[in-house]
Order: C-alpha cells, then sequence, then structure tokens
C-alpha cells in the first residue's frame, strides 16, 4: 500500500460554544488516521488552502463566510471535495428585543450546506430514528436516545436523510418561535450533493462552557449533550471515513 497524505482542513469557531473542547475532540478522532494531514483554522479566509483539502470540517456557529469565501466553497465542492458540517455551521444569530434572529444573509452558503438554522427549543432527550440503514454512516446502527439542542431547520435541494427525530416544542427564545413545529419529522443527519462534491451534516453535537455564553450571562452550566454519548462518537468515526474514502 502506497503512503498518500490526505488533507483535512478543520475550522472550530461557534460562539456560544465551547469551541476548544470541540477541537480537541475532533483532532483526536482525526489523529487514528495517520495519512490524515490537517490544517486548522478559526475562519474560512484562506479559501485557497480549503479548496485544497480533500476534507472540511466545521464546528461553526454564527460564523459568516464572506461572498467570495461562499462561492470558494462551492467551487470546493463542485470540484469534488467532501465537507462534515456539524451543528451550528448553518447557523447566523443577531439579537432583537432579547430574542434571538436568524436573518438569511449568506444564501449561497446555506444553499451549499442544504440547510439553515431557524430555532431550537430548550436542551431535551429525544429519540433519533435511522432512516437509512444501508448507508456506511449509519449501516448497523439501531434508533438512540440522546440530549441534545433539537434544531429546527429550513431545508434545500436533494437531501439524502439518514438520520431523523421527531419533536414539536416551541423555540421560545428565538423570534420565530413556532418554526418548524408542525412537522412529523425534524432531520440530524444528511447527505447534500453539490457538483461532484457532497455534504454530510449533523445538527448533533451542542458542548458549552462555564464562560461560552458571554456577554448574555457571566457564568454558565457545562454542558457535553451528545458528546457524553459513544454512539455520537461512532457517528463521527464513521463520518470522518465518509469524507477521506477514496473517490
Amino acid at each position: 500500500m502506497t503512503d498518500q497524505r490526505i488533507d483535512v482542513y478543520l475550522i472550530c469557531n461557534a460562539k456560544y460554544h465551547d469551541t476548544n473542547f470541540s477541537r480537541l475532540e475532533l483532532l483526536k478522532l482525526l489523529a487514528e488516521h495517520e495519512d490524515v494531514w490537517v490544517r486548522v483554522a478559526d475562519s474560512y479566509a484562506d479559501i485557497e488552502a480549503i479548496k485544497k483539502a480533500k476534507l472540511l470540517i466545521t464546528y461553526t456557529c454564527d460564523l459568516c463566510p464572506t461572498e467570495q469565501q461562499q462561492h470558494g466553497l462551492r467551487e470546493f465542492l463542485e470540484n469534488g471535495g467532501r465537507w462534515l458540517a456539524l451543528h451550528g455551521t448553518n447557523a447566523l444569530v443577531e439579537f432583537v428585543d432579547g430574542k434571538a434572529d436568524t436573518p438569511d444573509k449568506a444564501p449561497h452558503l446555506m444553499q451549499s450546506l442544504g440547510s439553515r438554522f431557524v430555532a431550537h427549543p430548550a436542551q431535551q432527550s429525544f429519540t433519533v430514528h435511522v432512516t437509512d440503514e444501508a448507508h456506511p454512516v449509519t449501516e448497523g446502527i439501531e434508533d438512540f436516545e440522546i440530549d441534545d439542542e433539537p434544531y429546527y431547520c429550513e431545508f434545500f435541494g436533494d437531501n439524502k436523510i439518514l438520520l431523523e427525530a421527531s419533536y414539536d416544542a416551541p423555540s421560545t427564545g428565538y423570534v420565530r418561535s413556532n418554526f418548524g413545529i408542525d412537522r412529523k419529522s425534524q432531520p440530524q443527519m444528511y447527505l447534500h450533493p453539490v457538483g461532484e462534491g457532497e455534504v454530510l451534516y449533523m445538527m448533533l453535537g451542542h458542548c458549552s462552557g462555564k464562560y461560552d455564553m458571554q456577554p448574555l450571562m457571566d457564568v454558565a452550566p457545562i454542558s457535553r449533550c451528545a458528546w457524553n454519548y459513544p454512539i455520537f462518537y461512532e457517528l463521527l468515526r464513521r463520518s470522518i471515513k465518509w469524507g477521506i474514502a477514496a473517490a
């Protein structure tokens, strides 16, 4: 077997989340692959380096690429790149009269991702159902219970749902507090093709430390949510394998 470097570009910069924790955990998982060579960043600024990678992994929240960077991300995908987008990558948040709003200010990004975050109710336990039992990321996995932030999103394009859940609690802290509550199913993981490439998006994965909610609150409870569950790490491992697999 010939040695061949696999370039992975990891962006971790999630407002209101424990970026240090998520970055470390993802790097440990990537280190399980001896051919993976990782560049770590806190923004999309080096779009040329991203376009040279085989796999882009993002754990972000309220991180908005410029128009030029959004077009570069689209080019990365169209040319065969794979993008593992986690949790709040599709979330752009601002506050209006004390409530969170999620304006549609980066439509090119959201079209590339296949979804746009709109709101979420309080952290809670819910059942995740395996929708696609044949895909390598979910094959052999049974339905599972998890504690996390249940996301409500707007979806775009041709998405192949791998995991889904059912919940209907209103998002009382958000401007669009009733968005999504009329749906019977809420996707939790899906594949979204773009040109020769593909996005694998997983909504699960909230985490926050004591000081990550500043200035909204000085000290917050430490929360690890899905990161407390072995099944979440299994899904991450499989997702990384999907991202670095030979075409």
